[in-house]
């Protein structure tokens, strides 16, 4: 597909890696720039959990999970100025955010039925996204959007993440007792997410990996706005 015809087709940039690497921030920032939507697919996945949590579901139990995911409406917004995300048509942006969900997000995401629920819905998203969209998240490259236009696979040392997220929770006024906890279960759903059976977090072979543990934010998204203007001949708005 030569240049003229790629301007003219819906992009779709997957941006994937572990939390704390900068996945939510920088593609949102992209999109921005470019003028696409974007998709925080994590907040999907959360907002499930959310759902599970408030409904008095047994998350450690899979089948209970499986048998409910049908149940709530989960809606994201994709509005790179501001993304919404609701659950029967209340805002749960804030509450998914919480410790609680936190701590049972990757138990709920490894269930087969709710990532098959969930895929649908960003598939949806980006099939009405008319430019194109930033999709983020741990299996956007290797199984949400295999074909995207554009993958890149973002990392950082986990003492880069830990501090960035520690910085991240204290701009919020979270005290330093939970910021410790939350530190140390970073690891811990890395691992549960890398291990499960069904779309572990994995970089594709055809994603371009960015290490961000000596880069500012602004040469992360300089960085990845011109592979994507580079491979989609897009230009930023």
């Amino acid at each position: 597909m030569d240049t003229a015809d790629r301007a003219h087709a819906p992009v779709v940039v997957a941006i994937d890696g572990p939390s704390g690497s900068g996945k939510s921030t920088v593609s949102r920032a992209v999109a921005a720039r470019l003028g696409l939507s974007f998709l925080d697919t994590g907040a999907m996945y959360r907002a499930m959990t959310w759902w599970m949590l408030a409904n008095d579901v047994d998350v450690t139990d899979a089948e209970a999970v499986a048998v409910a995911c049908g149940k709530p409406v989960i809606v994201s917004g994709t509005d790179a100025d501001g993304p919404t995300i609701t659950v029967d048509g209340q805002d749960v942006s804030g509450p998914i955010r919480g410790p609680e969900v936190t701590a049972q997000v990757s138990a709920v995401a490894a269930v087969p039925a709710v990532r098959a629920r969930l895929v649908e819905l960003q598939r949806g998203c980006a099939e009405v996204a008319e430019r194109g969209i930033v999709a983020e998240g741990r299996d956007m490259g290797t199984v949400v959007f295999p074909q995207a236009t554009v993958k890149v696979f973002l990392t950082a040392s986990e003492a880069a993440r830990a501090e960035r997220r520690a910085a991240e929770l204290r701009a919020k006024g979270v005290d330093e007792a939970t910021i410790v906890a939350m530190a140390a279960d970073l690891a811990r759903r890395d691992a549960a997410d890398s291990s499960r059976e069904t779309a572990p977090l994995a970089q594709a072979a055809d994603a371009v990996l960015v290490d961000t543990s000596e880069l500012t934010l602004e040469q992360v998204i300089d960085r990845i706005a011109a592979l994507v203007e580079e491979r989609a001949g897009l230009s930023s708005v």
